[in-house]
């Protein structure tokens, strides 16, 4: 997905900070630029559509900076209209009255928006096989995140932000959704640069793997890592070790410098920087691919280890 980017971030959050009784948005700092397609993962209450909320300034912040295409989030809702119609949003809800046929959605957004394609909008019907004749409530969850994120694209929008947006499809609907995205971050200006942007949250991580560029994570409230999508796919390595054989790693020449590990029944899972350069050094031990899942688990739940420690057991991973 990475191309040249070129200009300012088209979505930015720098520390933003939100109060609840129990729960706090800490410091969350976030960026995608032109060409990107960001994932925003963490558990379920973790801050994710908080954070998306913040971004789009439908919650007020209580320190911090949040813009979407240059706009300052707390004054969105009142910005003029042409800047509006270039935000595509997909939340994890339908948000259309449920007794509406989809053919009386396609009028009302042709009201609301002055770039909305009537044309476009039955092509995506045909293509995501909705039935323009059902209401909303007739619709599977599945059915109703298809007509969203087809509204959402559109009247043409610079921006997507997505939460949850591929949740309840099956497999092959999520690959067409996938692919859709592709296209549309794809797009370029006139002198060839690219001018879309995606922020997309999910708990489909398999998804993100496919099209991520960037994987932000975030964690009770504050962003426990950033990191670039390929260097945790193709660069890094989960190590299946048995115990001796953690001690042998960090005890040799080879050690990083720091490593974190997650115990198991069967063994204990050491995340390695680099596995090409592991399998060289330590053929005799397992070394797998590392998904956004392992890595992920790793980071939230594992221990971190340096070669003088040992191994030890438990332990917060931050």
């Amino acid at each position: 997905m990475t191309s040249s980017r070129v200009g300012a971030p088209l979505i930015e959050a720098r520390n933003i900070t939100k109060h609840y009784d129990g729960f706090t948005l800490q410091g969350v700092s976030l960026t995608v630029e032109p060409g990107q397609i960001v994932g925003f993962i963490g558990q379920n209450g973790a801050g994710k559509s908080t954070t998306i909320k913040a971004l789009l300034g439908i919650i007020g912040i209580d320190a911090g900076d949040a813009r979407i295409l240059g706009v300052d989030a707390r004054g969105l809702s009142g910005a003029d209209a042409a800047v509006k119609e270039r935000i595509g949003v997909v939340f994890d809800t339908v948000s259309m009255p449920p007794h509406i046929k989809i053919a009386e959605v396609g009028k009302l957004m042709d009201r609301a928006y002055q770039t909305w394609d009537a044309r476009v909008f039955e092509e995506y019907l045909h293509r995501f096989k909705l039935d323009s004749k059902k209401a909303i409530k007739e619709l599977s969850r599945g059915m109703g995140m298809k007509l969203s994120l087809a509204c959402a694209l559109v009247h043409n929008p610079q921006v997507l932000i997505l939460d949850e947006a591929t949740a309840g499809l099956d497999p092959m609907a999520r690959d067409e959704v996938l692919d859709m995205l592709r296209e549309f971050v794809a797009g370029e200006d006139a002198a060839g640069n690219p001018q879309h942007a995606i922020l997309m949250s999910s708990h489909i991580t398999s998804d993100l793997d496919k099209i991520a560029d960037t994987v932000v994570c975030i964690d009770d409230g504050r962003i426990v890592f950033a990191c670039d999508k390929d260097e945790i796919c193709d660069l890094m390595g989960v190590a299946r070790c048995r115990a001796a054989e953690v001690e042998q790693v960090l005890t040799s020449a080879q050690a990083p410098m720091e490593v974190r590990v997650l115990h198991h029944d069967y063994g204990v899972d050491l995340l390695v920087p680099d596995r090409f350069e592991f399998m060289r050094a330590f053929p005799q031990i397992p070394c797998d691919r590392v998904s956004i899942d392992d890595y992920m688990a790793l980071v939230l739940k594992g221990t971190v280890l340096h070669p003088r420690d040992g191994v030890q057991k438990g332990g917060d991973a931050r």
